[in-house]
């Protein structure tokens, strides 16, 4: 039995809210720590606190869970080195698994059947110097980037962030709007006029189908 220990705020079974797996059910295992402090971030309960717990009682609580997808989030999880024994375990046992982290922090030694779901980190988060730019050339097809925006400068800001960094046909590109900051709406006409699919540079518009349904309740 391992003796390797994680912190966890929270473990639960809901929907997928965002990205390719939306609507899907899915355990989320959330971890306890961030180094950042996002403007936009809506777990800051995951800041501080949580429980010390042995990766195999966290294993075993998402066994007795009836999902096969797995999403490691935070907080920001890659800010515990022992998440990648956990993800290997969970990989191993044939769980499909990904990982939601900042973009941050080094992601080149993630287990290669993790799926990569980065956060990119807007002018608007108030961390847009935190982005390492080096995890780009990490992403894989099957990988995705989200870009949250709460307003036209920070529209503009991602579509040249993704010509700069040559990110077309590199991975899954995800919009989101920030919630309390600009209408949804807005943003699905920016999409729609930037006219980039045309160009081979799609852009996926999605919205947190979890706050739509539950709002700010944790654990959903």
């Amino acid at each position: 039995m391992s003796k390797d220990t994680l912190r966890i705020t929270e473990i639960f079974y809901s929907l997928q809210g965002e990205g390719t797996t939306v609507g899907l059910p899915t355990t989320f295992v959330r971890l306890t720590g961030c180094p950042l402090r996002c403007g936009y971030c809506d777990t800051e309960y995951a800041f501080h606190g949580g429980e010390t717990r042995s990766l195999d009682d966290i294993v075993s609580e998402v066994d007795s869970l009836p999902a096969q997808y797995i999403t490691v989030t935070g907080g920001e999880p890659l800010a515990q080195k022992r998440v990648h024994l956990l993800m290997k375990q969970l990989c191993d046992k044939g769980y499909k698994v990904s990982i939601e982290t900042s973009g941050s922090m080094d992601v080149s030694q993630l287990d290669e059947r993790v799926v990569k779901v980065l956060d990119v980190k807007t002018p608007c988060s108030n961390e847009e110097d935190k982005n390492l730019h080096a995890n780009y050339a990490y992403l894989n097809p099957t990988d995705q980037l989200k870009y949250v925006i709460a307003d036209k400068a920070d529209f503009d800001w991602s579509i040249k962030h993704m010509l700069e960094h040559d990110l077309n046909n590199s991975c899954e590109i995800l919009f989101s709007p920030c919630m309390g900051e600009m209408e949804a709406s807005q943003l699905a006409d920016w999409v729609l006029q930037e006219k980039l699919a045309k160009a081979k540079f799609p852009i996926r518009f999605q919205l947190q189908l979890h706050k739509i349904l539950w709002g700010d309740s944790p654990g959903k």
